[in-house]
């Protein structure tokens, strides 16, 4: 018997067209331009979601690194203190209390070093 897949295609097109809506005019039009558009835009978030980490880490050192030459001391030895005297505190907490707790970041200085 005879298939006919007018019906697939047309499903399997628009769902193309419909995860390439908002993008510039022959990757909405075409549906081969459409797939490669997509296939690079899923590609692209994967590669995102990785480098967000990388940047935040990144302003993360940069806020402490402030902070710690604004106490005297650079990032480079403080975190060494901090990890001789096994004092367990990640970067993104650190950098939060160096902007919203001076105080307390000036103590934990002053234990580290």
């Amino acid at each position: 018997m005879r298939v006919k897949r007018g019906v697939t295609t047309r499903a399997r097109h628009n769902k193309i067209r419909k995860a390439t809506k908002g993008m510039t005019l022959s990757n909405r039009s075409s549906i081969r331009r459409g797939k490669q558009a997509i296939i690079k835009s899923l590609e692209n978030a994967y590669n995102d979601r990785r480098n967000r980490k990388r940047t935040f880490r990144q302003l993360w050192n940069t806020r402490i690194n402030a902070a710690a030459h604004q106490n005297g001391t650079s990032y480079s030895k403080l975190i060494h203190g901090m990890k001789q005297k096994d004092i367990t505190i990640d970067r993104k907490i650190l950098s939060e209390l160096a902007v919203n707790d001076p105080e307390a970041f000036t103590k934990i200085v002053k234990i580290a070093i």
